[in-house]
């Protein structure tokens, strides 16, 4: 028995869409729930990623002294907001 090549394969395992198929396509939200079950369907719907802050932030670059930076990461873990929280302040 020949092999197929791989351009071979991929035109029989996805033949090209007619109208009438597109026609009965269904988006993913009506489609999953039937053949996943509810339960799984709705995990597989969400929303990836971290939720969006109400307060967003922006990055920048800022340069401070060695030991200024040292001081900040001393006081353990959530320097950063801290740091903000007192620039935040000081405005």
């Amino acid at each position: 028995m020949k092999k197929r090549s791989k351009s071979e394969k991929a035109v029989s395992d996805n033949p090209e869409w007619t109208m009438e198929m597109i026609a009965k396509a269904r988006p993913a939200k009506e489609v999953l729930p039937k053949i996943f079950g509810a339960r799984i369907a709705a995990t597989m719907l969400k929303p990836r990623g971290r939720p969006k802050s109400p307060e967003s932030k922006v990055a920048i670059s800022l340069r401070l002294s060695p030991d200024t930076l040292a001081r900040w990461k001393a006081t353990g873990p959530g320097w950063q907001t801290r740091m903000a929280n007192v620039l935040r302040e000081s405005v």
